[in-house]
């Protein structure tokens, strides 16, 4: 029986999350709107959602 090939886990931490372009620090991904500065939402593919309140808003397509 073959055996499967792992898929790669997508690289976590600080580093998902922020990029320095030019010394300057550029924010990823959005923060949520309810929450505020510093709780940042996750990217699910076709929508971002807050794990502290759980908001949620949908890509446009």
């Amino acid at each position: 029986m073959p055996e499967k090939e792992k898929s790669k886990k997508k690289e976590g931490g600080i580093h998902a999350i922020y990029k320095i372009e030019g010394g300057k620090l550029i924010r990823l991904r959005p923060t949520c709107e309810r929450c505020g500065p510093g709780y940042f939402m996750a990217d699910h593919g076709d929508r971002y959602t807050c794990g502290h309140c759980g908001f949620t808003r949908y890509k446009r397509v």
